[in-house]
């Protein structure tokens, strides 16, 4: 039991030593990471059209 507890207190020790971002990187970063998967989204959302499209002239 003693382990854990130990663990734990070691945990929040380190924690405590984590740069953290600020507010203002934090949502540049989480904008970037949507703009970038939206974009993804839609690339191969496309391109699955295409070949979709392509397979189907295949008589």
């Amino acid at each position: 039991m003693q382990r854990i507890v130990n663990f734990f207190k070691d945990v929040g020790r380190e924690m405590g030593k984590v740069s953290w971002p600020k507010r203002k990187e934090l949502t540049s970063y989480t904008i970037t990471v949507l703009v970038t998967v939206i974009f993804f989204t839609i690339f191969f959302a496309v391109v699955d059209l295409g070949i979709s499209e392509l397979i189907r002239l295949i008589p």
